[in-house]
């Protein structure tokens, strides 16, 4: 399996934020109907061997109105990526005071793994989602794509924090720690293990995998010199 692959829907619910507003909440239910009808067809038959056409006819709308909520056929199944960078985004912006950027993101991460979250890596539909995508080479090649924008959506947000070249650096190693912490799960669903006989380990070693990212010195914030020592060369 591809070290770069991002977790999609695995057939699961619309997003689990809030929704105000008539319209808007028409607009997800109908951008989940979309995805959910395509990710089946996908499944059932292959990623390559189904059309936007068809999907548009099984769903009742027009190909224009699939693509006015997924840009790209291969946001129909990769259709959950988005909610990861607004779920991201505001974990990092909003923490408090005392939380570093790192680690909003690593409760994050661990939030959704407690929830057991789709994204966590570890949902039993995961086989049937992850086959899709090793026979898809369109798939495969957005996940490298989503990956590198996962990482540069965390370097804009820790710059404002700890500012650059740590930025890059630090969101380079978070995506890191993340996707193998990820992929380690992921994979032992598809070799057939139940979640429930894996999760208080899968969750040390996601733990563990974070524990590896140094933290960088918040801007505004960073360490003086070490105090002198008598004896000791300035």
């Amino acid at each position: 399996m591809e070290e770069n692959f991002l977790p999609g829907q695995y057939l699961n619910p619309v997003y689990d934020r809030p929704v105000t507003g008539l319209r808007e909440r028409k607009k997800q239910e109908t951008r989940q109907r979309l995805a959910d009808l395509a990710t089946a067809m996908f499944i059932e038959r292959g990623f390559d061997n189904v059309s936007v056409a068809e999907v548009a006819e099984a769903a009742g709308v027009s190909k224009v109105t699939v693509f006015n909520y997924f840009p790209r056929k291969e946001d129909l199944f990769f259709d959950r990526t988005p909610e990861f960078a607004e779920l991201l985004t505001s974990a990092v912006r909003s923490r408090d005071a005392e939380t570093t950027p790192l680690a909003a993101i690593r409760e994050l991460v661990l939030g959704l793994f407690d929830a057991r979250h789709p994204m966590a890596g570890f949902a039993e539909a995961a086989p049937l989602f992850w086959n899709v995508v090793l026979n898809s080479p369109a798939l495969r090649a957005r996940a490298r794509e989503a990956v590198e924008e996962l990482e540069a959506l965390m370097a804009t947000l820790f710059t404002e924090a700890y500012g650059a070249p740590a930025a890059r650096l630090t969101a380079a190693l978070t995506v890191a720690a993340w996707r193998t912490a990820y992929l380690t799960g992921v994979r032992r669903v598809m070799a057939g293990e139940r979640t429930d006989d894996f999760l208080a380990e899968q969750r040390a070693w996601t733990v563990e995998c974070f524990a590896a990212v140094p933290e960088p010195a918040i801007a505004g914030r960073l360490p003086g010199p070490a105090p002198h020592r008598p004896g000791q060369r300035p």
